[in-house]
């Protein structure tokens, strides 16, 4: 039967191994229907707690690129309007019943009510609807995470998707991207914002591989070092100009080009990337968290732990936290990079939740919410588990609390960084900048909004408080049975908090 078949665009845009593009191609040739690439804006989207004016920003050179990549194989993106839903039923009525194909998405709460009701859709309509796998991530009785590496594996391993010689498009009208004033979304202090696009994308990834990796390992872990030596990877893989297999794949052959040179550098590079190919793991493995329980976005995972923080947070302190003005010049610091770049290295956004979790006490959906808009590459299914990792409420992970100053004197050292985002602070020479408070003579900043001994000490009561009982115990156990990671032995739980 001819049919047109619908390539629904969403968080993959790219024409290479993308495989909802090549199924749909390959259907279409084999009935003599035509394959129609449509992407869905959804104004209801952008007015979610967790969407930004630079989450749109980036969008909207991204959908530029995939426009010129179809445009290169003779298709065109169409661009609808509204709620997906509807946007499905007008489509049908103006070319008649189709196949949709699009790519499991695993995104915040709304795009997983979102794909439900697309699914419903397409049941009451007869429309046969495709899903295909875009990460290491396995719903429903494919989960197993017992053998998740090994699938996991498996999937990097195989081959790319392919997409025939000529593939026979359908056209259909398509309507403009709204401005962002439109959709509610202001400017929001982003000066600098990485390329989008595959070109970008593939720049970026040889960089990476071939002439900033090498010391990945220790850059990755202070933002003086990190903007260079980490991949950079990340807002390519939220939005796909990337797919993860291709990544790996070209870090895999990358590796066979080291395997047998016997020099220090070639040694260094090997055991950097060895480490890249975890967190290439490590990406999936959260996301997985959030696949499996979408309500880990507002609810922790150890139940016990629900409420711990009220009901509310704090509107001054939130308020501080989002502004970067809380006494504390590396915080404030990264918060100021981060608002202008809309990146920061890993190690900074652990520490940046853990001071607004347990410093400020606040709500770890409040401050995980401002992080969310404030990361151009806010991945949900990463985001929100690493927000819980980081307040204590998983259950199973070690409380870590960040002392910020022992931080800024640690990834910091000459205090270049804290002096250059903290203005007021630029009178300050050498570590004096990190502790201005000691600094004998007054500077234009404010004293820090808590005690950092006083917050800890109240911190630490509080969640042991928890902890101890038998009852989160037992719970715990069942988290890890849900949630834990199968590469290694489990740590059993430890009293005393860790202090980095």
């Amino acid at each position: 039967m001819a049919r047109t078949h619908v390539v629904w665009f969403k968080r993959d845009l790219r024409v290479s191994d993308h495989a909802p593009l090549a199924a749909a191609a390959r259907a279409a040739r084999a009935e003599g229907g035509r394959v129609l690439a449509l992407y869905v804006l959804e104004p209801a989207l952008w007015a979610q707690a967790d969407m930004s004016h630079r989450h749109y920003r980036f969008l909207n050179d991204a959908l530029t690129d995939l426009r010129a990549r179809l445009r290169e194989i003779g298709g065109s993106l169409v661009v609808r309007i509204g709620e997906a839903v509807a946007a499905f039923d007008a489509l049908h009525a103006e070319i008649g019943p189709f196949a949709l194909h699009a790519h499991e998405e695993t995104g915040n709460r709304w795009t997983f009510d979102r794909d439900e009701a697309v699914r419903a859709w397409c049941r009451r309509t007869g429309t046969p609807f495709g899903e295909h796998r875009q990460f290491g991530i396995f719903r429903g009785s494919a989960l197993d995470r017992n053998r998740w590496a090994k699938r996991w594996d498996a999937m990097m391993a195989a081959p790319t998707e392919t997409l025939p010689d000529a593939i026979p498009w359908a056209r259909a009208a398509s309507e403009r991207m709204p401005a962002a004033a439109a959709l509610g979304l202001a400017p929001d202090g982003m000066e600098t914002m990485q390329e989008a696009g595959r070109e970008a994308a593939e720049t970026i990834l040889h960089s990476f591989l071939h002439e900033r990796g090498r010391d990945y390992r220790t850059d990755m872990s202070s933002p003086v070092t990190g903007e260079w030596g980490c991949s950079r990877l990340s807002v390519h893989t939220v939005f796909g100009a990337l797919s993860m297999r291709e990544i790996h794949q070209a870090t895999v052959l990358r590796q066979a080009e080291l395997e047998d040179d016997p020099s220090d550098e070639a040694k260094a590079w090997r055991a950097s990337l060895r480490s890249f190919v975890g967190r290439l793991h490590w990406h999936c493995h959260f996301m997985q968290k959030l696949e499996a329980e979408p309500d880990i976005e507002t609810r922790p995972m150890a139940r016990a732990y629900e409420g711990l923080r009220g009901e509310t947070s704090d509107p001054v302190r939130l308020a501080a936290f989002e502004r970067g003005e809380t006494g504390y010049p590396f915080v404030d610091a990264c918060m100021a990079y981060l608002r202008a770049t809309g990146w920061i290295n890993f190690r900074m956004r652990a520490m940046l939740m853990s001071f607004a979790s347990y410093h400020l006490w606040l709500r770890w959906q409040d401050s995980g919410d401002v992080l969310a808009r404030l990361f151009t590459d806010y991945e949900p299914g990463i985001h929100w588990p690493q927000a819980q990792m980081q307040s204590g409420v998983t259950g199973i992970n070690a409380v870590r609390i960040y002392s910020p100053v022992k931080q800024g004197h640690d990834q910091d050292p000459t205090g270049d960084f804290t002096r250059r985002w903290v203005p007021a602070l630029r009178g300050l020479e050498g570590k004096a900048v990190h502790e201005p408070w000691n600094a004998g003579r007054a500077v234009n900043y404010p004293p820090p909004i808590v005690e950092h001994t006083a917050a800890v000490r109240e911190a630490k009561s509080r969640i042991w408080a928890i902890r101890g009982t038998n009852a989160a115990k037992a719970e715990a156990q069942a988290v890890f049975e849900k949630h834990g990671s199968r590469r290694g032995p489990r740590r059993p739980l430890r009293r005393k908090a860790a202090n980095a």
